[in-house]
């Protein structure tokens, strides 16, 4: 009877971890209360501020333009970039993700100059890495400059599942910083000053959204790559914020001397020079409560830390 009541115990505790293991949503926050910035700008259309770039089946423009839907599939990911380039800006959506086992997918909502920089190209990333058996989405942020090998990545679990509902991703670049957001909630901070400075993005971007096949790298280092057997993978994308100091730079081996810049810069004001202590609050309460990863911790990588990490 000892070893049948034993069993049991055990059967129920492989169950209890199995359950526990399957997702982390069902942990609950009480969200900080922010100032909502996705407010303060109008949405833009997707089919009037974008050209694909990839993919072209697997997009689909829905609601007169106001919602895109990205597939990957054995064929191919897909994906937008703006018509524009942009020199520092305010750049958000609400993105929806694919539900189910999707190991080794990427979802990219991100500023890229590599087309007019391959040597030398910045980059500001949001990028959503797909699940492996727990059913857990992992948020990444990276920053990337001037061809520089060395990312600048931190890793945060999610406070809700992003595949029920869509929820609004964010950045904001400007001369002061770099924040990315989830929610309005700033979960980064990259200022531009001290040691910071030289890792800073400074050359105009494009603004890209993009799903594609991660399997290399996405999930646990690769351990879990895309199964195709649940494909598609389908994302939504709707509520595109798209604002800045628009800027078309000359071609890098173009004889032109100068660029076309617009005069309008949208994201100098009070509310984007600094985080205000509301938001610094919750960032605080984000980066304890949900940050898994920061490379200016992983001492098995760099022998010698990035020099902003000092």
């Amino acid at each position: 009877m000892a070893i049948f009541q034993h069993i049991i115990l055990l059967l129920c505790l492989s169950l209890f971890c199995a359950t526990s293991l399957v997702s982390s949503h069902n942990r609950h926050y009480t969200t900080p209360s922010v100032p909502r910035l996705t407010d303060l700008f109008s949405h833009v259309s997707v089919n009037q501020s974008f050209s694909n770039v990839f993919g072209g089946p697997n997009i689909k423009i829905l609601n007169n333009g106001s919602t895109a839907t990205f597939a990957l599939d054995r064929t191919s990911g897909s994906g937008l970039a703006s018509w524009n380039k942009y020199n520092y800006g305010f750049f958000s959506a609400a993105i929806k993700l694919p539900a189910g086992l999707t190991s080794g997918v990427v979802v990219a909502f991100y500023l890229s100059n590599a087309d007019m920089y391959p040597h030398s190209h910045d980059e500001i990333d949001i990028e959503l890495l797909g699940n492996d058996k727990r059913i857990d989405w992992v948020l990444q942020t990276n920053v990337y400059t001037n061809g520089v090998s060395t990312g600048r990545e931190e890793k945060f679990y999610f406070w809700f599942n992003p595949t029920l509902q869509h929820h609004y991703y964010s950045i904001l670049w400007n001369s002061h910083h770099i924040v990315f957001l989830v929610d309005n909630i700033p979960v980064r901070e990259f200022p531009n000053n001290g040691k910071f400075s030289a890792a800073y993005p400074s050359k105009p971007m494009s603004l890209y959204v993009t799903i594609w096949d991660g399997s290399q790298w996405a999930t646990h280092g690769g351990k879990y790559p895309v199964n195709y057997k649940y494909a598609p993978f389908v994302t939504s994308l709707t509520d595109v914020e798209m604002v800045g100091r628009i800027v078309n730079p000359k071609q890098p081996n173009s004889s032109c001397s100068s660029a076309s810049v617009s005069s309008i810069d949208p994201v100098e004001g009070p509310d984007f020079v600094k985080l205000s202590n509301q938001q610094m609050s919750a960032m605080v309460w984000a980066r304890r409560k949900l940050m898994f990863y920061s490379y200016c911790k992983d001492t098995s990588r760099f022998k010698v830390l990035p020099p902003e990490c000092k």
